[in-house]
């Protein structure tokens, strides 16, 4: 009696062409597939951005044919417009404010919908719900609010016979008022956060309760160190989207869509994307805006670049640091 035994097929002489044929069929069908997305970055992403790289160099107003001018755009922009050093100011003051407190925040309000109280789920969607509110329809919602004459918070402060600030109208508060308004919808590192908090094993809180330890103790050696790559994660986002921040300013200080030349008062609200913007569509500087473009691009990589060297002084991985 015959015993039938079975192998795996394997790649011999007879068998090869066979198997060459269908390596050769699932990679074709795989680039078939991701065909749409390789044109549409190589259409929508890489080729405007090696564009502006040659526009950078050109002195180009759109409606003439670009004049190669070399570095003569970043020789201007880095010695003699006052505008761009203090766009550039604004961005930074904007992203020092902004950035820490809303990590901070957004940790301790994460710390807060983390408890098991009833209802829990409906005050994080309240939390959440700002984020998902069109950026239009917040920037008119905040100019409304913080009016200086009228609105929902100097109108109380008036009552008490309180000082009112001049929230928009001041540049001392202009970019606090846009700093406030960017932690109203801090529900993107809330959640962020959140999630990072249930992921934190149980049993190095049963672990450090037995050794006694207080619950600032637990926090600062069990829940900081575990979540520090969440923060991370939240402190390179900040990092690149501070530094964009466009639509929210160009809404509440050019009502209508348009431009009075100013940005606020005293241009306090001349962000460095604003200014950008004006030099492309308003003053049709094409080449003088993307030189703006890739200084921007610099410092944001720079930045970011920085971020992550430092994060293994104090972002926390069970498997170690990065590279190891």
């Amino acid at each position: 009696m015959s015993v039938l035994s079975f192998s795996a097929p394997t790649e011999s002489s007879h068998s090869a062409p066979f198997y060459r044929r269908r390596r050769f069929q699932q990679n074709f069908y795989g680039w078939l597939f991701a065909l749409p997305a390789i044109l549409g970055l190589v259409c929508f992403s890489a080729g405007p951005v090696l564009a502006s790289f040659y526009f950078s160099l050109t002195d180009y107003s759109v409606v003439k044919p670009p004049s190669f001018v070399g570095l003569q755009n970043f020789v201007d922009l880095l010695t003699s417009d006052g505008l761009f050093r203090q766009s550039l100011w604004i961005t930074t003051y904007y992203s020092l404010l902004a950035i820490p407190l809303s990590l901070i925040i957004g940790l301790l309000i994460a710390i807060l919908l983390n408890q098991r109280v009833r209802g829990v789920a409906i005050y994080r969607a309240i939390w959440y719900l700002p984020t998902i509110v069109p950026i239009v329809a917040t920037a008119t919602l905040w100019r409304w609010i913080l009016n200086s004459e009228f609105g929902l918070v100097n109108w109380p402060l008036k009552t008490l016979g309180l000082p009112a600030p001049g929230w928009l109208t001041d540049p001392a508060w202009t970019i606090p008022s846009l700093v406030l308004i960017h932690l109203w919808a801090i529900g993107n590192a809330m959640l962020i956060n959140l999630a990072g908090l249930q992921g934190v094993p149980v049993q190095l809180y049963e672990a450090a309760s037995i050794d006694g330890a207080t619950s600032w103790t637990k926090f600062w050696h069990v829940t900081i160190p575990m979540l520090s790559p969440v923060l991370f994660f939240n402190l390179v986002l900040g990092i690149i989207e501070s530094f964009q921040v466009f639509t929210i300013v160009y809404v509440i200080f050019t009502p209508g869509g348009t431009s009075s030349g100013t940005a606020g008062p005293a241009n306090a609200a001349l962000f460095y994307v604003l200014y950008l913007y004006r030099n492309a569509f308003e003053y049709f500087k094409m080449g003088y805006a993307s030189a703006m473009a890739w200084i921007l691009f610099l410092i944001i990589v720079a930045l970011t670049w920085l971020a992550f060297r430092l994060q293994g002084r104090w972002v926390y991985y069970e498997g170690g640091k990065i590279g190891e």
